[in-house]
């Protein structure tokens, strides 16, 4: 589908992963159509939330009808860049890149996980999910001979962003960073996502202080 606004605001970009995962469970369960009143109030959206969303990407479905659920999938997996065949390498392979590497499954996001770099002599040289882990000095040369999309930074949070400008220097498109610190890279058109764990838990905090206050006033939250 060829997209109908020029740019599109972070907050639909961030729920197409929402309604691809929503979809594949609804294919899983065998769900052929679905109506944007229907597939919202599963997601807890509006159906006209869904259909502005989808809007900004083309035409989707049709009035009466609703959306086939099979195609509607296959094409947010496109606007998602699934089907490009991303690589990805990461750089730390503790116990947080361990159980990514063990339990994350980079494939059905459309990324190839193609080693990852570290530098305890207990970890280099081994396979943990099916990549290789090498030792940090050879990143640069790595890098050079393999095309490397996203760098994952499972590293201590002191040595993210001198991690990440290796990567960036050598020459990948977008960073994934777990130290739940920031970093940037001014001057480059890298992309950065920084995953911040403790945003996620604060947000659950006060989701429960919220229900916690309500049921103590005898209300309902908001």
């Amino acid at each position: 589908m060829t997209k109908r606004n020029s740019k599109v605001s972070t907050a639909v970009i961030r729920r197409l992963p929402r309604y691809y995962r929503h979809l594949t469970e609804l294919q899983r369960k065998g769900v052929v159509r679905i109506s944007s009143s229907a597939l919202g109030k599963s997601m807890g959206l509006t159906a006209s939330q869904i259909r502005q969303d989808l809007f900004c990407f083309g035409g989707f479905g049709q009035q009466g009808y609703g959306y086939k659920v099979d195609l509607l999938r296959e094409e947010i997996g496109e606007i998602l860049g699934i089907s490009r065949g991303h690589t990805a390498v990461m750089v730390g392979a503790g116990n947080l890149g361990r159980a990514l590497m063990e339990n994350f499954e980079f494939g059905s996001s459309g990324f190839r996980l193609l080693a990852a770099f570290d530098v305890r002599p207990d970890t280099v040289g081994r396979t943990i999910g099916g990549a290789p882990v090498l030792h940090v000095d050879g990143l640069e040369d790595f890098l050079a001979k393999n095309q490397v999309d996203v760098g994952l930074l499972t590293v201590p949070r002191c040595a993210a962003q001198s991690v990440g400008e290796r990567l960036v220097a050598g020459g990948v498109a977008g960073i994934w960073n777990f130290t739940n610190g920031e970093v940037s890279f001014p001057g480059s058109d890298v992309v950065v996502e920084n995953v911040h764990f403790s945003d996620s838990l604060l947000t659950l905090s006060y989701m429960i202080s919220q229900r916690s206050d309500a049921q103590t006033s005898g209300k309902e939250p908001q």
